[in-house]
């Protein structure tokens, strides 16, 4: 009869990097297939803190492929975007690849740019592996905020009031700009996304609750006038991005990201078009489920289809 071995050590190296957010995790080779109790530990890391940094990983597109497969099943690079060719799973994250996606000056508040990864599908992501390639000696931070810790943030009334809310999100370009007429306006028509999601999610493992307010999916509140529901929308974001429950991350070559999508927002950095530096990264996506909010009600689809496996 096989007996169940408790490990009262944890086969990883948790390294926390702010109070509420984000720990780099050391003791692991990610070239390797890793052990399961490795697997197991960097799950756990990764519902506590969010966000899990690794160093040093000189991955390929083939061991980040491998790498994210041990966590879950893998969608197409982007939904929307496509993938590097060769490799369906891989979306590249090049410095000037938005450049030629919009027109027009986009309107820069606090909370611009930052957003939950593709939150007007039905199933958002369940969470993204961005790797360091080619990587500026300074400069291209990336920053993530815990949407958890923001909800229990707020006051218990309006915490019990937002549990009853739901949004409409929506995959759009930025306010003042407009998808580039050769090739990207079509791209996007053809997988428009749009759909309902509780204002508040309930934390598909750990049951935590979740502020669920992509600053750039987000658009409506339903059942709210427009200036009712941009006030508090406006709101929420300028809250989610208070430093307090943010962590900002300084690449080097072979460092990854591994976040929780479901309860995290990240903000690309924007000051590496101020420096010659190139910058070339590349992000696997994994798989994730239907939104459940505090009423166990699930989000439901207004427009487009699942993201599906790759």
């Amino acid at each position: 009869m096989a007996l169940n071995v408790v490990r009262n050590e944890p086969s990883i190296e948790v390294a926390p990097l702010s109070v509420h957010i984000g720990a780099e995790i050391g003791g692991v080779d990610l070239t390797k297939p890793l052990p399961p109790e490795q697997v197991q530990d960097i799950k756990a890391a990764l519902v506590k803190w969010k966000v899990v940094f690794f160093r040093n990983q000189m991955l390929d597109h083939d061991g980040q492929r491998d790498f994210s497969r041990q966590f879950g099943d893998m969608t197409r690079g982007h939904a929307v975007y496509g993938n590097v060719e060769g490799y369906p799973e891989i979306y590249a994250v090049a410095k000037h690849r938005k450049a030629k996606r919009y027109t027009g000056e986009p309107l820069i508040r606090p909370w611009s740019g930052w957003h939950t990864d593709i939150t007007a599908a039905i199933n958002p992501p369940a969470a993204s592996i961005l790797r360091g390639d080619v990587v500026p000696p300074y400069g291209g931070d990336t920053q993530f905020t815990n949407l958890a810790a923001a909800y229990n943030g707020l006051s218990e009334t309006l915490r019990g009031f937002l549990d009853t809310l739901r949004g409409v999100h929506r995959f759009a370009p930025p306010t003042g700009v407009e998808a580039q007429k050769e090739g990207y306006d079509e791209v996007q028509n053809r997988n428009t996304m749009v759909s309902e999601h509780p204002l508040v999610r309930i934390h598909p493992v750990s049951g935590e609750r979740i502020l669920f307010v992509s600053p750039s999916f987000l658009k409506s509140i339903v059942g709210m006038a427009p200036r009712e529901s941009q006030n508090l929308i406006e709101f929420l974001w300028e809250h989610i991005v208070r430093t307090e429950y943010t962590v900002r991350f300084k690449w080097e070559p072979g460092s990854i990201a591994f976040w929780d999508n479901c309860s995290t927002s990240h903000l690309a950095p924007s000051d590496i078009f101020d420096i010659d530096f190139e910058r070339e990264f590349y992000r696997t996506t994994l798989v994730g489920d239907i939104p459940v909010g505090v009423d166990g009600q699930k989000s439901t689809p207004i427009e487009g289809k699942a993201i599906l496996a790759a």
